[in-house]
């Protein structure tokens, strides 16, 4: 499985795009929608598929720490990310999204979530994800297993009016870029020179894997990272700025957590 996501200005956008995923034949049970809040206010009803339980956009579970009466239907979790606060999924990839970020959906959701949906689970993109939710934005996620397929639905997303993923991730970067150059020279070492490292290692931090573990815990797959890396840029030092931006990314999201929770 491989995801494609749009990246929405609202989230009547992106109901209107999944609208047309579904119309094309695109199975809603494979589409996630995120969107910002608790989802207490009614949601209009998701296109389902004839065999799925009708409302796709029936609130199941709008609890924090838990959620109940998940079906392999449709289904709406509404839950807290660290670092991010309210969000609301619609869809068993949408559940399993939430869980990959750090909440907590309750036993009962990865009970119900097809292991086909959790191998497909874009784990070193959800940052990007959680950056445009943080910012008011929407997300629709997609999984196919048929190159041709993921084409087809790269087309409808951004006829749709979706930005994509890799546009939205290099604008979260540009957001940043210029603290992490003062940061990253003050300590005499040049960023232009290495940027291409120094956010490798600030993004792996970010990865849904690595960035809830302690640093001792992660430093085995960093060390394993820079392993390739050196073997890929042989004549480049890796080492510094991967590390460097590995820990600065690091406390990149410990600060989002504790402005999350102060808010």
């Amino acid at each position: 499985m491989e995801a494609v996501t749009g990246i929405f200005s609202s989230e009547t956008e992106a109901r209107r795009a999944i609208e047309t995923l579904h119309l094309n034949g695109v199975d809603t049970k494979k589409v996630a929608l995120l969107t910002p809040g608790d989802g207490r206010k009614p949601l209009e009803s998701l296109p389902v598929d004839a065999a799925e339980q009708p409302g796709m956009g029936k609130v199941m579970g709008a609890v924090v720490g838990g959620a109940s009466g998940l079906s392999a239907g449709g289904l709406l979790v509404a839950a807290i990310i660290p670092g991010v606060g309210p969000v609301t999924a619609a869809g068993l990839l949408g559940a399993a999204i939430l869980g990959a970020a750090g909440a907590s959906v309750g036993a009962v959701a990865g009970g119900s979530i097809e292991n086909s949906m959790t191998r497909g689970l874009p784990e070193d993109e959800i940052f990007v994800y959680e950056d445009a939710l943080r910012k008011g934005r929407s997300v629709v996620v997609v999984l196919s297993d048929q190159e041709q397929g993921l084409a087809h639905i790269r087309e409808l997303l951004k006829s749709s009016g979706a930005e994509a993923i890799d546009a939205a991730r290099q604008q979260w970067w540009i957001g940043l870029r210029s603290a992490e150059h003062e940061h990253y020279s003050s300590s005499g070492r040049n960023f232009g020179d290495d940027e291409e490292f120094y956010r490798m290692g600030f993004e792996a931090a970010l990865h849904a894997r690595n960035r809830c573990k302690e640093f001792d815990q992660a430093s085995a797959e960093m060390e394993s990272n820079l392993e390739d890396l050196q073997k890929q840029y042989p004549n480049r030092d890796v080492a510094e700025p991967y590390t460097r931006g590995y820990r600065r990314g690091r406390d990149y999201y410990q600060r989002l957590c504790g402005e999350s929770k102060a808010a």
